[in-house]
């Protein structure tokens, strides 16, 4: 099928790019078809069509939405030769990948984008990415979930917003760019879609309850024991490379060990957002991580690895499973030799 006769479904959520100013701040309010009248060059390479699902702030995503979004894909994939999700900044990271696992293997391109700035403003980033987006899933060498932004392509699992206000507000994290769209041309650094055989594969169960605990020194252990009681899983973001912070008491120690043996999952990553973890550099990561067998991050990131646990617990409770599929690599997620 030749390019201009690529059929795209724009699926819109919310967000900044659809958000116009109210008494109380912008609020989103555009909708999708609005948001596809912005971008009218995008009819000489793609018949698109625009679907509203939601209308939020992306502060107020949650796994259900994530779902809604998914489902919505699937029940639409055999009509569309690409999808594009208008979506806010703020959570688009944790979107885009946990449509990475929600929809895997897919010939087809998913692609996840937004903007710094309202669409319907003089100035703004909104056109040219959301331009950028149709252009990319209407190439017939994209495939799978990723996140367009400034003219970069990033990998679903991969993404990060780093900057709050400027345009370039994402970076690939310890991976490269999938490709880079400069006016009207895409040029990949990943062209790999021969890899990808058999149909896609779509997903219906996600286990929202899963914690995240940022070390910071001083902190009690018994944070760790509430979180035990009320989550299936916990990420604990440690220093550095990675560690336990080892004090007389030994109250974190003993607090991992009654989380280890009820059962509930335990990874350990860390706060540094480059080059991800290794607790077997250091003696205090080292020893606790081979006392309890403890799962590690190691190059994911945040994003990757609290959507992936939600996935994976969503699938199986079963912990040499839990250990298997997290190591597993789905949509470039996780590289470090373990």
């Amino acid at each position: 099928m030749n390019q201009e006769n690529k059929r795209i479904l724009m699926i819109a959520t919310g967000g900044t790019i659809a958000s116009k100013r109210s008494e109380t701040g912008l609020k989103p309010l555009i909708t999708s078809d609005e948001l596809l009248s912005y971008v009218p060059d995008a009819r000489h390479f793609c018949q698109a069509d625009a679907i509203q699902v939601l209308n939020i702030d992306s502060t107020n995503i949650q796994p259900e939405h994530w779902l809604l979004i998914a489902r919505t894909i699937e029940d639409h994939y055999n009509q569309y030769d690409g999808f594009v999700i208008c979506h806010g900044t703020d959570t688009m990271a944790y979107t885009a990948a946990a449509l990475s696992y929600l929809i895997q293997n897919s010939p087809k391109p998913i692609v996840i984008t937004g903007a710094q700035k309202p669409i319907d403003l003089e100035i703004t980033d909104a056109k040219t990415n959301l331009l950028d987006s149709l252009r990319f899933a209407s190439c017939s060498r994209a495939h799978g979930v990723n996140l367009v932004f400034d003219g970069k392509v990033i990998a679903g699992t991969r993404a990060k917003k780093e900057r709050t206000k400027s345009y370039n507000a994402f970076s690939s994290i310890n991976f490269p760019y999938v490709a880079v769209i400069h006016d009207d041309h895409i040029i990949f650094y990943l062209d790999d879609k021969d890899h990808v055989t058999g149909p896609a594969v779509f997903y219906h169960h996600l286990d929202s309850k899963v914690a995240l605990l940022k070390l910071i020194p001083s902190m009690d252990a018994g944070v760790l024991d509430y979180m035990a009681e009320h989550y299936d899983a916990v990420i604990i973001e440690s220093f550095g490379v990675g560690g336990i912070p080892a004090r007389e008491t030994g109250d974190f120690h003993s607090a991992i060990e009654r989380l280890v043996r009820s059962g509930k999952t335990l990874v350990m990553t860390t706060q540094v957002t480059n080059e991800g973890s290794n607790m077997s550099v250091y003696e205090i990561g080292k020893n606790i991580k081979q006392e309890f067998g403890l799962l590690e991050a190691y190059d994911m990131t945040l994003e990757a690895v609290v959507t992936k646990l939600m996935w994976i617990l969503g699938q199986t409770q079963d912990p040499q499973m839990v250990r298997e599929l997290l190591y597993r690599t789905i949509n470039r997620d996780i590289l470090y030799p373990v």
